[in-house]
Parts: structure tokens; C-alpha cells; sequence
């Protein structure tokens, strides 16, 4: 397997088309994390994801999972839930402690991609503005949340966890909600997930992807502290399914 080594010197990818079938998706190893990569790397439709003691890797899959906020399915039981719930959901307010989550949630499972430097270099992100997260507590306690990188009028999902039922969905609904309100039209979740795909998301190509985020990711994007818009959650319970 030959693959691209990126001088850290130097920020510049290799064209996507050139990423490995197998493992797929695979673009190029090097660079780093700095917040010049990292913007770089999502303007072109590039992620990192790698374990601890790898080189820091970068993907761009094909076929891409994505989410069109318009068709995100609400079932009823979660309408039902988002009804009855009495959880407590935040804007940036809890990044840290959200990427933390959703790294300790990996380590139980398979092993965390989400290393403490990538953990740093995603905080650096936030306090640019430009990374954002989702949490959702019952009194003080944690128990859901996701984060993510917005560029334009795209979302790029990058991770969630849930320590009680639900909890991960109820911040995707109330995270689509404002992304409709903002007008974004894309929400990137990069890989297939069989959890994502039952509320909506689908594959499309990674030429239709790139093709999509290029014009998207031109918009004048919404950075800085995201807040909750209490105007959007009053009737949160009367979200209805337009699945695609």
C-alpha cells in the first residue's frame, strides 16, 4: 500500500479520487492537526481518523452517509419521547466534556479514534468558532450529546454518545431543527451507520458530495457560540417525519 506522506509544513492534500478502495477512503497519512489542516481537510470533503500510536490519517469514503435535514425521521415513539422528556439540551456550552463522552464511549467498545490530541486540536476548533456541540443532561449528569464542524451551509458530524435511551437522537432532532432554522442543507456523517440511516440519512457519491460541499461551504457560515433558540423548541413534540 503506497500512500501520500503530507509535509506539515506544507497544507495541501492529494485529489480525493486518488483515496484507497481498500480501506476505503484512505487519502494520505502526516500533517497535523492545526486548525489551517483541519479546515482544509473539510472544505475538501477530508477527515481524520486514526487510533493511538497511528499517524494521523485522512479519509474521504465512497459512498458518503449523509443527512439531508429535511429528511430526518422522527418515528413516533420519538415524538412521543420528545413529548414527555425533561432533559435539559445546550449549545456549546459543554464541548469538552461532550468530546470526552463520546471518546469514552468508543473505549468501551471497539477502541476511541478520538485521542487526546484530537481532542485538543477540536477544542481549538470550538473556541474558533467553528466547531460546535450538543449536550444533554439529566439534572447535572451528562447523558447525550454530539459534535461537529460547521463550514457554510454544511454540518459535518464528526461524533455522538448516549448513556440513556434516546438521549444521542433527542440532540440529532433538536440539532436539525436549528440547522433548518439557519439554513443548512447538508449534514455529513461520513461513514454508513445502520443507527443513522434509520433516521434518515442515505449515501450518495463521493463526486456527488464534493460537488455539493464545494458550493455549500462557500456560504457566509454561522460561527461564533451557537445558543438554543427557545422559539424552536416549544413545540418540539410536533416534529414531523419527512423522510426522503
Amino acid at each position: 500500500m503506497s500512500l501520500p506522506w503530507l509535509d506539515s509544513n506544507s497544507v495541501a492534500f492529494p485529489p480525493v479520487e486518488s483515496a484507497l478502495s481498500e480501506p476505503n477512503g484512505l487519502l494520505a497519512a502526516g500533517g497535523d492537526l492545526s486548525i489551517a489542516w483541519l479546515l482544509c481537510a473539510y472544505r475538501q470533503g477530508i477527515f481524520p481518523w486514526y487510533e493511538l500510536g497511528q499517524p494521523i490519517l485522512w479519509w474521504s469514503p465512497d459512498p458518503r452517509l449523509v443527512l439531508f435535514p429535511e429528511c430526518l425521521r422522527v418515528s413516533k415513539s420519538l415524538r412521543k419521547f420528545l413529548k414527555k422528556h425533561r432533559y435539559i439540551i445546550t449549545f456549546d456550552n459543554h464541548f469538552s466534556e461532550v468530546m470526552s463522552q463520546c471518546a469514552a464511549a468508543r473505549e468501551d467498545s471497539s477502541g476511541s479514534w478520538i485521542t487526546e490530541d484530537m481532542q485538543a486540536a477540536y477544542i481549538e476548533l470550538h473556541k474558533a468558532g467553528v466547531a460546535h456541540s450538543i449536550a444533554v443532561h439529566s439534572g447535572s449528569e451528562l447523558v447525550g450529546g454530539l459534535y461537529g464542524v460547521a463550514l457554510g451551509k454544511v454540518f459535518f458530524g464528526e461524533s455522538m454518545f448516549s448513556k440513556e435511551p434516546n438521549t444521542s437522537k433527542l440532540a440529532l432532532v433538536y440539532l436539525v431543527r436549528h440547522l433548518q432554522h439557519w439554513n443548512f442543507e447538508l449534514i455529513d456523517c461520513q461513514i454508513s451507520s445502520e443507527h443513522l440511516i434509520s433516521l434518515g440519512a442515505t449515501q450518495i457519491s463521493r463526486n456527488e458530495f464534493l460537488k455539493k460541499i464545494q458550493h455549500l461551504v462557500a456560504f457566509k457560515g454561522r460561527t461564533g457560540f451557537w445558543k438554543l433558540d427557545r422559539k424552536l423548541i416549544v413545540a418540539m413534540d410536533k416534529v414531523k417525519s419527512n423522510a426522503c
